[in-house]
C-alpha cells in the first residue's frame, strides 16, 4: 500500500510594511479636513519634518508638500506621509496626535526619541 504525501502551504498575505511614523484617528480626520477646506490636490503628502530651533534644539514642522526624490513615502489611517531621511532619524516610532483642551488645538507628537521637551512642547532635544 503506497501513501502519498501533500504538501500545503499557508496563502501568502501581503500586508504593506508598518509606517515609521503613525497618525492617530483623530489627528487623520483633521488632516483630511484641512486638505478638504484648503482644496488641496491629492499629488500632495503630508510632509513630517524637523528643523533646528526652539528652545529646545529642534522643532516639528508639518505642511503639505510635493514628493521629492530624496523622500520616503508611507501612509498611516488613509493619509499619505512623507519625510527626508534626516527628519525620519528622529521622528522614527512617532505617533502624532490632535488635541484640543484650553491652551488650543494643535498636532501633538508622541516620539520616542526624545531625551527632553519645552514647557510649551513645540521643541525637543535628543
Amino acid at each position: 500500500m503506497s501513501t502519498a504525501t501533500q504538501t500545503v502551504t499557508a496563502p501568502e498575505t501581503t500586508e504593506a510594511p508598518a509606517s515609521p511614523v503613525n497618525l492617530s484617528a483623530k489627528a487623520a480626520e483633521k488632516v483630511k479636513e484641512i486638505r478638504a477646506e484648503e482644496n488641496i490636490e491629492d499629488t500632495y503628502a503630508l510632509r513630517l519634518k524637523v528643523v533646528g530651533g526652539g528652545c529646545s534644539g529642534f522643532s516639528y514642522d508639518l505642511y503639505f508638500d510635493l514628493p521629492q526624490e530624496i523622500d520616503q513615502t508611507f501612509e498611516s489611517q488613509g493619509v499619505k506621509l512623507l519625510c527626508d531621511q534626516m527628519s525620519l532619524m528622529y521622528l522614527a516610532g512617532t505617533e502624532i496626535d490632535y488635541v484640543e483642551g484650553l491652551h488650543g488645538a494643535g498636532f501633538k507628537f508622541q516620539n520616542p526619541n526624545t531625551k527632553s521637551t519645552c514647557g510649551c512642547g513645540s521643541s525637543f532635544s535628543v
